[in-house]
């Protein structure tokens, strides 16, 4: 008896931490919504470009994405940045990003903002897993649409803040073989970027393997145990959610902005990222934010040079 009361308690416990995960993520998603470190915001009009909204890739009811197409439709081609929304895998809409979609195209990009399927009541099935599906199949049905208005794409930049970062990372590493647009680089603030449950501390998942199984099962649309975590041996399920697992020398190159306090992406998270980059020689700048959590609201100097990397990066890869 006593041991089936222990049992309840460690799922309850696991449950919790993800709940907290869940909700901390959410509140994160509304403050970045608000907050604009990069200060992106252009004057739109006619003249800089046009937004079509609300475009199908897909059956679901989220397979939503918008397009901005610059006003100059006399080039052969056209450079792709597709940018993923934020909101913990739960919350968020790409009408969110609007001021950054149009400062890419005010820059002569054609830019996309996509929407997935939230994890929730609603969706309990879904997770990052077939949120980077949902990614993945926009992207042919974004290129048709491209050229259909006129604008013929040969290469690509993705790119996201918080879980649009960790979506934009999974396409960059492990789709980009496959896509149907060259992929030239990617550039992302505070995703989620590895799953070791060591590194989640602040979730307290390296002292409890129940909770580790809760949330890392949930995020990765598979069965992970509190055992298979003790003895460290779920890197299979969560591969296909891991940006770290994929990196290769054929990587593309990468730009990436960390909170030194985030509480909410474990900032431990991103070094197995860093040092699969470092190994394998893939070209790429880390920019740390030492004072900041994960709004990158609290280090000017570090937003500006976030900034000038991005526009750096545009225009070095797939400009």
């Amino acid at each position: 008896m006593k041991s089936k009361a222990k049992s309840g308690s460690k799922v309850l416990w696991g449950l919790l931490y993800a709940g907290t995960f869940a909700a901390a993520f959410v509140l994160s998603a509304i403050f970045n919504m608000t907050y604009d470190p990069l200060r992106t915001r252009v004057e739109w009009n006619d003249e800089v470009g046009t937004v079509y909204t609300d475009l199908s890739y897909g059956q679901g009811s989220a397979n939503k994405f918008d397009l901005y197409v610059p006003a100059d439709n006399t080039k052969g081609t056209y450079g792709l940045v597709v940018y993923l929304h934020a909101g913990g895998f739960t919350a968020g809409d790409k009408s969110g990003d609007a001021e950054i979609l149009k400062w890419f195209c005010a820059r002569g990009y054609v830019a996309a903002g996509v929407n997935y399927t939230l994890f929730g009541e609603e969706n309990p099935q879904a997770s990052i897993y077939t949120q980077s599906l949902e990614i993945r199949n926009s992207i042919p049905a974004i290129q048709a649409e491209a050229e259909q208005l006129g604008y013929p794409l040969d290469r690509m930049a993705i790119a996201g803040g918080s879980a649009g970062g960790c979506l934009a990372l999974i396409y960059a590493y492990r789709d980009a073989p496959s896509s149907p647009i060259p992929v030239k680089m990617v550039f992302e603030a505070v995703g989620p970027a590895s799953f070791h449950h060591e590194d989640w501390t602040c979730y307290g998942l390296d002292k409890s393997p129940e909770a580790a199984s809760v949330l890392f099962s949930a995020m990765s649309g598979n069965v992970i145990t509190p055992e298979m975590i003790e003895s460290n041996d779920y890197a299979a399920e969560v591969r296909d959610i891991s940006a770290d697992i994929w990196v290769n020398r054929d990587s593309v190159p990468t730009l990436c902005a960390y909170g030194a306090h985030d509480r909410i992406c474990p900032f431990p998270a991103v070094r197995p990222l860093l040092d699969a980059l470092e190994e394998n020689g893939v070209p790429h700048d880390y920019i740390e934010f030492p004072h900041s959590g994960h709004g990158l609201q609290n280090d000017n100097r570090e937003a500006r040079l976030y900034q000038a990397k991005i526009s750096e990066y545009l225009d070095r890869y797939p400009g």
